[in-house]
């Protein structure tokens, strides 16, 4: 998914102007010039949000002011459903104004503004649109929502998993699913094992939400999903629904994924380098993992940087490397690349790093190096 400030920058007059070019061809009376200019005198200084809704508000002004009457009017330019692998931000971006329309000026027609959000969503997303409808409509919305769980559209599915996601990134937490995740779970219970990579990873996105506040339910879930549903599709989905909790070492979690015997497992000759880096480098981050048992084991190989704060502290953040099978007495050499760059999120400090290799959640040896900002 691109970054919510990498694509802002597409939110301007002339995504008004494509938006409006297309409403004019059925309301030839649309203003398209004036909505571009309304919109481009806006947006400067606003982040992605605040210019989808400046989008958004400026079709509110140029449309019928009866919200039933506005609506059609929006369904019709909506274009052909996308295909499995065709990206919402890529292939119809622009369409994320009319999403926000009805979420912001729907709440009073919640059978038509839910109809329109399966149709968006079709051919966009609706996994925001649908939020305020849980909490200001809550029965019918989620009736609405365990049947596009059962859709034929792998659009459809994948909004009734990713709209009720608990902390979905860029939107308000839905409160009440933290508190008690089970309504979502029973959503879920249809696409364990969804024949869409794009509903699975939905899938896997919502149960690892949920065990950021509930991990023994997400834990007991995922472990009867295993023996319920075992195919390679339900199996991807717990290693990926898990991994908040796996990167926390958490025992639990490593067991389910069937990664035991972490105690026979040795890691030698742990190579970091190179020994002083900046910004645009990259990172070798290698060493020998050698199970010492004489039964073979399942390991999840994980490392975790350890970045300077400004109070001096390393403030780690864990990486996936690789999930193996080790044979008895079986020795391996592992590499992976690590590109320092700067992310929004933090702050990089000049200083000594530290870089530790996590195996089945034990942290069993570490390397440094030293950072130059």
């Amino acid at each position: 998914m691109a970054s919510e400030h990498g694509l802002k920058r597409y939110f301007d007059g002339e995504a008004a102007r494509l938006l409006g070019d297309r409403i004019r061809l059925v309301r030839p009376a649309f203003d398209v010039d004036g909505y571009a200019a309304e919109v481009e005198a806006r947006i400067p200084g606003k982040e992605l949000k605040d210019r989808v809704l400046v989008l958004a508000e400026g079709l509110r002004t140029r449309l019928p002011a009866a919200y039933p009457d506005a609506l059609p009017v929006l369904l019709s330019v909506l274009g052909d459903e996308l295909a499995e692998g065709e990206g919402l931000f890529t292939t119809s971006w622009y369409l994320m104004p009319v999403a926000r329309f009805v979420e912001e000026y729907g709440l009073d027609h919640p059978e038509a503004s839910l109809d329109a959000i399966e149709e968006i969503t079709r051919r966009h997303t609706g996994e925001y649109a649908v939020r305020p409808y849980v909490e200001r409509h809550y029965a019918l919305t989620m009736e609405r929502v365990a049947r596009w769980a059962l859709s034929p559209s792998h659009n459809v599915r994948r909004l009734a998993t990713e709209g009720i996601r608990p902390r979905l990134p860029w939107a308000r937490t839905l409160t009440r699913f933290v508190e008690d995740p089970r309504p979502v779970l029973d959503v879920l219970e249809p696409l364990r094992c969804d024949p869409s990579e794009y509903v699975r990873r939905s899938v896997a996105n919502n149960l690892n939400d949920i065990s950021k506040d509930s991990p023994e339910l997400a834990l007991a879930t995922a472990l009867r999903w295993r023996e319920e549903s075992p195919t390679d599709e339900t199996g991807w989905i717990v290693r990926h629904g898990l991994r908040t909790l796996v990167k926390k070492g958490d025992q639990r979690a490593l067991a389910v994924l069937g990664a035991t015997g972490g105690e026979h497992v040795r890691v030698a000759r742990p190579v970091i380098g190179p020994g002083r880096v900046t910004i645009g480098d990259t990172l070798v981050i290698g060493f020998d993992i050698e199970n010492t048992d004489d039964r073979p084991h399942t390991v999840v190989v994980d490392y975790a940087v350890r970045h300077v704060g400004g109070n001096g502290r390393g403030i780690p953040r864990v990486f996936k490397l690789t999930t193996l099978e080790l044979g008895p007495g079986e020795r391996r050499f592992l590499e992976k690349s690590h590109p320092i760059r700067e992310v929004r999120t933090r702050r990089h400090h000049a200083g000594e790093h530290a870089v530790d290799i996590q195996v089945n959640g034990l942290v069993l040896a570490t390397g440094r190096f030293d950072l130059d900002v």
